[in-house]
């Protein structure tokens, strides 16, 4: 049952969308390509949770 429970886990997903939401730390250097993946990561999740909620509005009007 815990193999199961650990494999349905989204923690992980979750720490990542907070991760990618938050200011970046001006001490911390990153590079412009990862600056880059986590600036189209924050519009492909915007775009997934805008399109999941147009789903469910259309699913109750109909």
């Amino acid at each position: 049952m815990s193999d199961l429970k650990k494999y349905f886990s989204i923690g992980d997903a979750f720490r990542y969308f907070i991760r990618v939401f938050k200011k970046p730390d001006p001490n911390d250097p990153t590079s412009f390509n990862l600056r880059m993946m986590h600036g189209i990561n924050r519009i492909s999740i915007v775009m997934f949770l805008f399109c999941v909620i147009v789903m469910i509005v259309r699913a109750f009007l109909r």
